[in-house]
């Protein structure tokens, strides 16, 4: 499983009110924050850094100036991090934390290496050494992995270290009574499943704040030992699996907090009773779906949850109708008794009950084809009776998924995957107007198109970047015209790309003009307006009116998330977008909305574009289209509209495109509005600036 990069540290004085970003945006991932006890400005940061790429920005940083300056007080290597720090309670100089090396490539993950291990610090952080006695230091394989750390609050000299190895697998818990000189594994043998092979997923241990024998060991599932490791059995059973979060409350340990794949969990009786906290608007869908009959019917898949739906449209009857992690999900538009669904690797089922129950429906199919995590598969905009799917190979069904025949061979550039395949194809599309022309995008950069069912195959990707193709699209109206977007993500390149070609991908033209620096991961092309695009991105959803030659937010109140899918309900102009990690949104898109954009635009007679990149820090470009010669003020402001900057005042300005910089280093983190004004008209953009 993959997770995004957050952007820092945030601090609230208010009990989380009001938050302010205070640094250390460049490390990526962050395991553990820890405050002293005695003085809440001195803190310390474990940092992981970049996923797909080494960075110096990760182990452990300290602040003690509660945030304002940072210094780096522990560094191994540019690939190893810190997953965990703990914290002395009563002598904050002494401080333990897990390094965990970790290496993670497009087509494979290497989770461990020598440099894993726990360190120790009687210095306040300024020097550190590393624990070995007792502890697994192997000098080969299988390495340290993962490890997670639990300090006795009732007996500080107590510290319980759980491993996983440079796989994922199970590698012990392990106990010191000595404040970390000599360790010994406790009699761990009932957990020898409790990571399943994702170790690194998990990692964590917990101790009751009262009493140092009692455990809780997180894992795929987890294990609870009363008698400080000599037992363990396993706990939290009524749960969902794959746990990630333990809070005991200190205080009052009855109330107990925990966090899974399944969302939140609360106890006020020391775990012996669990309430599922349904409120929360956490689903993380990877792909949306729309009943083209009853639009109120809305599906999605799921992280782990696998697919859901609701029939009425309401946020409190969403049902789970297939397992798994949920991905792709098709409703036949002719007859939505017809329901296709997947999970992770290629599972793919039919339901001819409107999802009552479902079949696998895999014949034909050779199962030991590499399939992605996410398996494409696509329906015939026609003939709904016709479904194609992806491995390295592209197969067809001509009968509803009850049989499928190959009508390609080997799409990608070969099995180039290691730890995970890759070398699949990750997208497909069928022209409306054309059926006989296919186009499939491969993870491994391949754009590959026929224009006879399958016949023959040409890859028209020799111009486009070498990245992971996320969307191929064709236009409503004209077969020769296509759309292909891109994501550098598991390169550690976060610029958007997207692509246009008029003539079957003989040439492409970049139409990523003003779009942030996020990977895009979806796009829509509006069915009623041949002008109009709509695009998912990390950043959010945004649009353009004019093919692509500037894009804007549609709506700044979605959450700052990536998107992760669009889909469009064309008769009811409804565009639903799927969350990672904040649950399904709708907005509706009005043809009289967008006709009077581009109307405003021509009696304008200029553009305000949206900034990019945004969020930014600090710097950012604003763009602006004039279509006569006008004078022009651009000025910025705050949200209670004090001036911040004028950038342009009352210029004389040709026709034409213009950019201005903007530097915000003077200005703390938050949301700001730029202004466009020429004439009589102006325009407003929000931006969101974050340190």
């Amino acid at each position: 499983s993959l997770t995004y990069p957050g952007v820092g540290v945030y601090k609230s004085t208010d009990a989380g009110t009001h938050w302010t970003h205070i640094g250390l945006d460049s490390t990526m991932f962050i395991g553990r924050i820890v405050v002293a006890p005695s003085d809440a400005n001195v803190l310390y940061v474990a940092a992981m850094g970049s996923l797909f790429g080494k960075n110096e920005q990760r182990g452990i940083f300290k602040s003690t100036t509660g945030g304002t300056t940072w210094e780096k007080v522990l560094y191994i290597s540019d690939s190893t991090g810190c997953i965990d720090i703990v914290i002395h309670p009563t002598q904050p100089n002494i401080l333990y934390a897990a390094m965990w090396e970790r290496t993670r490539r497009p087509n494979g993950r290497t989770y461990g290496g020598v440099t894993s291990g726990v360190y120790k610090s009687t210095t306040s952080g300024s020097s550190w050494f590393k624990l070995e006695s007792g502890l697994p230091n192997p000098t080969s394989s299988p390495f340290n992995g993962r490890i997670g750390l639990a300090i006795a609050l009732s007996n500080p000299q107590v510290l319980y270290a759980k491993y996983a190895d440079d796989i994922g697998y199970f590698a012990g818990v392990y106990k010191t009574v000595t404040g970390g000189d000599s360790w010994t594994r406790t009699n761990d043998g009932a957990l020898a499943g409790i990571d399943a092979s994702y170790g690194w997923w998990f990692g964590n241990i917990r101790i009751h704040p009262a009493n140092q024998n009692i455990i809780y060991a997180l894992g795929y599932v987890s294990y609870k030992s009363t008698n400080a490791g000599a037992d363990w059995n396993s706990t939290f059973d009524a749960m969902h699996v794959d746990h990630h979060a333990l809070y005991i409350h200190p205080a009052s340990s009855n109330i107990m907090l925990e966090g899974n794949d399944g969302g939140l969990y609360i106890s006020d009786d020391g775990g012996g009773s669990w309430t599922h906290s349904e409120q929360l608007p956490i689903t993380q869908f990877y792909t949306c779906e729309v009943d083209y009959q009853f639009p109120e019917r809305m599906y999605g898949g799921t992280q782990d949850n696998g697919t859901n739906r609701t029939l009425t449209g309401n946020l409190n009857d969403w049902s789970s109708i297939f397992g798994g992690d949920g991905f792709v999900v098709r409703v036949d538009p002719t007859n939505s008794t017809n329901i296709y669904a997947e999970y992770q690797w290629g599972s793919f089922a039919r339901s001819t009950d409107g999802g009552s129950s479902f079949s696998y429906a895999m014949e034909g199919i050779n199962t030991a084809d590499r399939f992605n995590w996410n398996t494409p598969f696509t329906l015939d905009k026609n003939n709904p009776s016709t479904l194609y799917i992806g491995s390295e190979k592209l197969y067809k069904s001509t009968t509803r998924a009850e049989h499928w025949d190959s009508i390609s061979n080997d799409l990608t550039n070969g099995n180039h995957g290691h730890e995970v395949p890759f070398g699949t194809i990750t997208t497909i599309d069928v022209a409306r107007t054309d059926t006989n022309y296919i186009l499939v995008g491969t993870d491994d950069g391949n754009v590959q198109i026929t224009k006879n069912s399958g016949a023959e195959w040409i890859n028209i990707s020799s111009t486009l970047p070498d990245r992971w193709i996320t969307r191929v699209c064709f236009d409503e109206h004209d077969k020769n015209t296509a759309y292909v977007t891109l994501s550098g993500y598991r390169w550690n390149e976060y610029i958007g790309h997207i692509y246009r070609t008029t003539n079957a991908g003989n040439s492409w033209s970049d139409i990523s003009a003003n779009l942030p620096e996020a990977p895009i991961n979806d796009i829509i092309v509006d069915p009623d307006i041949d002008s109009a695009l709509y695009i998912a991105s990390d950043f959010g959803v945004f649009y353009s009116f004019n093919l692509g030659s500037s894009w804007s937010m549609l709506d700044n109140t979605l959450p700052n998330v990536p998107i992760t899918d669009l889909t469009f309900h064309q008769p009811s102009r409804t565009l639903i977008a799927a969350t990672y990690g904040r649950s399904m949104y709708k907005a509706a898109i009005i043809i009289s909305d967008v006709k009077e954009s581009n109307a405003q635009f021509a009696a304008k007679q200029f553009q305000l574009e949206q900034n990019y990149p945004n969020p930014f820090n600090p710097q950012t470009t604003i763009g602006f289209s004039l279509l006569a010669v006008s004078n022009v003020t651009l000025k910025v402001y705050d949200i209670l509209g004090k001036e911040i900057a004028v950038l342009i005042d009352n210029e004389k300005k040709e026709a034409g495109r213009y950019t201005v910089p903007f530097d915000g280093t003077n200005v703390p983190s938050g949301m700001y509005l730029c202004k466009l004004t020429s004439g009589n008209a102006s325009s407003v953009r929000k931006m969101l600036l974050i340190k």
